[in-house]
């Protein structure tokens, strides 16, 4: 039996608009550019529609041999960008997450909030504390990012296939 649904949440401010931050979102090819180290490799293994991060896509995103699988679910431009990890070497199950974008006094209002449902009893608190600790380290990567401007440099490649 597992455990009842446990749920995170982010706020993270930006000076950048919100398409700005949105469009970081939806490269999911380009993660690795502005969450390194968190996350040293990107790509994706389906184009959505719009091609190439909207609904339907999935992007592998991580650091290995942590790789996770996730769809792109909801996909509104400068406003809201939804995924489920459909596979990770995570003890969860039924995980969606929504990151919701605001136009706040010349920036922008990120709003992430995942949910879960952890396999071990007794292990969603622990688990729930984990993610929004990783997750506000993405947050306020990419925040940073967007404000930055443009990211230099090619998006990560799949690994290698022997």
């Amino acid at each position: 039996m597992s455990g009842r649904r446990r749920v995170y949440v982010v706020t993270q401010l930006s000076p950048a608009a919100p398409s700005a931050v949105f469009e970081l979102l939806a490269d999911g090819a380009g993660w690795s550019r502005w969450a390194a180290p968190l996350i040293s490799r990107s790509w994706w293994e389906r184009e959505g529609t719009p091609p190439p991060g909207g609904v339907g896509a999935v992007r592998r995103v991580g650091r290995p041999p942590l790789i996770s699988r996730e769809e792109i679910v909801e996909y509104l431009p400068a406003r809201r960008h939804a995924y489920r990890i459909r596979s990770a070497l995570l003890p969860i199950r039924d995980y969606l997450a929504t990151v919701d974008l605001a136009p706040v006094d010349g920036g922008t209002e990120i709003v992430w909030q995942g949910s879960f449902v952890p396999l071990v009893p007794g292990t969603g608190a622990l688990l729930a504390g984990v993610l929004k600790f990783f997750i506000a380290r993405l947050a306020r990567r990419l925040a940073r990012a967007a404000a930055a401007g443009p990211q230099p440099g090619p998006a990560a490649t799949p690994p290698a296939t022997a």
